[in-house]
């Protein structure tokens, strides 16, 4: 059993669990370094169990160390069930956000008398939330390559290009690397930046706009997000203007990040300063998110987050002003929280 899976063990007392049945894919993989799909993984406290079917079970064997592979037959909830049975769990965890009404009904009625259900949630993300030595250093590649790229297509955008041509010039420059992008990137021209999550068009650049690319690069499975503003010709004062707020208010966010602090009060640093320019109401999402194996994981970065930052979480600070119907301002970078502090990863 892996450092992974006896930490997760480590926990069960606290939540009167004799065994976990994890079902969400990317907290398998976390669980065990290998890419789930279609499968469920048991933890117990002896022995951990990777449940998948006929298709995938040659391959599992040969991945997975440490981990017994068991073939379903009839469907999972059986093979549960008699795991169940023969390991003797009495009182079983699952994640309710990732096992639908259906499926829960299904697994009850399977575990019968013999094992009862038990509502144990975030028990692996708690774990994920925290980045490993080995974590980070995936991430701190995918972060490389993700500036790299952001070097190659600043030199390549000019007015008259539209921006599903910048686009295919960075899958170009992605596909060399031999890696993919963590999600479809956004290339958004003048108006076109006001949109949060603009789809990318057959609009051509201009003189005088500013341009938004948001994009990440993914490496074994972790993940970057950055977000970068290019200005074509002159700058327009009021773009000018809102750029330079946005820039001071990510500083002030970050300039207070260290463990201890809440979320919610690294949120407030970005937010009150923009609403102190008149800016505020321009601003409508959180001001980050955790990156992992997941784009957007924990810990949430807003206003009404209880989380308190700690030592070795990655997540985002991204302030914005989209003011509709004109331009839009987002400036994203990736930090870790530090012993004392934090480290800017993307600069």
């Amino acid at each position: 059993m892996n450092a992974k899976l006896k930490q997760l063990v480590s926990q069960f007392p606290k939540s009167n669990i004799d065994a976990l049945l994890v079902t969400h894919d990317v907290n398998i993989r976390y669980l065990t370094d290998f890419p789930a799909s279609e499968s469920w993984l048991l933890v117990t406290p002896k022995k951990a169990v990777y449940i998948t079917d006929f298709r995938y079970v040659l391959e599992a064997q040969k991945g997975l160390k440490g981990i017994s592979v068991e073939c379903y037959t009839k469907s999972f909830f059986d093979t549960v069930s008699d795991l169940s049975n023969r390991l003797r769990i009495k009182h079983l965890g699952f994640d309710e956000r990732h096992l639908s009404l259906a499926a829960y009904l299904r697994l009850k009625q399977a575990a019968g008398s013999a094992a009862k259900l038990k509502a144990t949630n975030n028990l692996v993300e708690n774990l994920r939330i925290i980045k490993t030595k080995e974590e980070l250093s995936l991430t701190r590649q995918a972060i490389k390559i993700t500036l790299e790229a952001y070097a190659f297509i600043g030199k390549r955008v000019k007015p008259g290009l539209t921006e599903q041509q910048i686009l295919a010039d960075l899958e170009n420059f992605v596909k060399a690397k031999k890696v993919g992008f963590s999600f479809s990137p956004i290339v958004a021209g003048g108006p076109n930046s006001c949109f949060p999550h603009a789809k990318v068009t057959e609009r051509k650049l201009k003189n005088n706009e500013p341009l938004l690319i948001d994009m990440g690069i993914d490496v074994k499975g972790y993940k970057s997000d950055l977000t970068r503003m290019f200005f074509l010709g002159k700058i327009p004062p009021l773009v000018k203007k809102v750029n330079e707020c946005v820039k001071e208010a990510q500083q002030r966010a970050i300039d207070k990040v260290k463990p201890g602090r809440l979320a919610s009060f690294i949120d407030a640093q970005a937010r009150n300063y923009l609403e102190s320019k008149d800016l505020g109401k321009y601003f409508g999402h959180s001001l980050g998110h955790g990156v992992g194996l997941e784009i957007h994981e924990a810990p949430t970065i807003s206003q009404k987050s209880n989380a308190v930052l700690k030592e070795n979480m990655i997540f985002t600070v991204e302030p914005a002003v989209y003011i509709p119907n004109q331009f839009g301002i987002r400036i994203e970078d990736m930090v870790l929280v530090t012993e004392r502090g934090c480290e800017i990863l993307t600069r």
